[in-house]
């Protein structure tokens, strides 16, 4: 993330996010697939990385193989196969769009981190290192057992994650770069998917 001003002068935070050129590697239509869709790929990989039926999927698009597909369904641009997209072609300054991606994973964590549990209450009245524990997670003899669902400790983030209403502010179209006002979900050169 990085921070401009607007024409107000007004400071904001942005997303820097790297939209393309993308390659259109396939085009699905109603006759032949039974619905509508443009696949798009993007970020070069070595060609010794991918597997032989990427590469011949690639090499009849005409590019080279790419890291991210990404399918589009009921895309109003129309595009050929080997036809590029750019980000200019796509998107306008001030319009709303969703970004798609996987969240920053966490590992095993504890209820306070994952669920924000406030954990068993004061330390004083004789509790020992029970601050941040879950409590109490069954009931009594009846029905002797803990209910599915229960919030406890286990592996957090690293899940498919969709945030909305995100304001496109500025597009520099000569880097292919869009800045978005907030901050989309994944780390630091995670692939992002964005909608409109």
């Amino acid at each position: 993330m990085t921070s401009i001003f607007d024409a107000t002068g007004r400071n904001q935070a942005v997303t820097v996010i790297e939209l393309g050129p993308c390659v259109v590697t396939q085009v699905k239509t109603t006759d032949t697939d039974g619905y509508e869709a443009l696949q798009l790929a993007f970020g070069d990989m070595r060609e010794k990385s991918a597997s032989q039926p990427l590469r011949g999927h690639f090499a009849a698009a005409g590019t080279s193989p790419k890291r991210k597909v990404a399918e589009f369904r009921d895309f109003a641009i129309d595009k050929a196969i080997g036809d590029t997209i750019r980000v200019e072609e796509v998107f306008e300054e001030g319009e709303k769009i969703s970004a798609v991606g996987t969240s920053k994973g966490k590992g095993f964590q504890g209820v306070v981190k994952r669920h924000g549990f406030g954990g068993v209450g004061q330390r004083t009245h004789g509790q020992h290192n029970r601050g941040r524990a879950p409590g109490s997670v069954g009931a009594s003899s009846y029905p002797s057992k803990v209910f599915k669902g229960m919030r406890m400790a286990g592996q957090t983030g690293n899940q498919r994650v969709k945030t909305g209403n995100l304001r496109v502010v500025r597009i520099l179209p000569e880097q292919n770069v869009i800045l978005i006002k907030g901050a989309v979900p994944g780390h630091k050169g995670s692939f992002v998917i964005l909608e409109k």
